[in-house]
């Protein structure tokens, strides 16, 4: 199965499916299902200094280090200035990501809560086996 790893508190916000659209600086050809997995990074400081971003997050139990959730990747769209003003209607998508024009915006759906698995991250698209 593909995994994308995320950093905290962005894993957990898509896994609470309030966040259904991961940026990323990079695009992926791949379309399908893919577990979502938490990082064991720390969440950065500077986050702290987007108050709507930890309204969102700040009574959620995060969870470092951990596969959370499996979803459907959908579509990965290049973000130009009319997509970043659509996203802009919806203020809790919005604070989510980083939307600047020439990044990508991965579209999730289906997202599905599963039994935590303890797993070291990757970069990139990786693949998970289980034993």
């Amino acid at each position: 199965m593909k995994v994308l790893t995320i950093k905290e508190p962005f894993a957990t916000l898509i896994m609470n499916e309030i966040k259904h659209i991961e940026t990323r600086s990079w695009k992926t050809n791949y379309r399908g299902e893919i577990y979502i997995q938490a990082s064991l990074s720390k969440i950065k400081k500077e986050i702290y200094e987007r108050k709507e971003l930890v309204k969102l997050f700040e009574k959620l139990d995060m969870h470092y280090g951990n596969i959370i959730c499996k979803a459907c990747l959908k579509d990965c769209v290049y973000m130009d200035e009319d997509f970043i003003n659509k996203i802009k209607l919806n203020n809790q998508e919005y604070v989510c990501g980083y939307y600047d024009i020439g990044r990508y915006a991965w579209i999730l759906d289906n997202i599905e809560i599963i039994s935590p698995i303890k797993v070291k991250g990757k970069l990139g698209i990786w693949n998970y086996k289980k034993n």
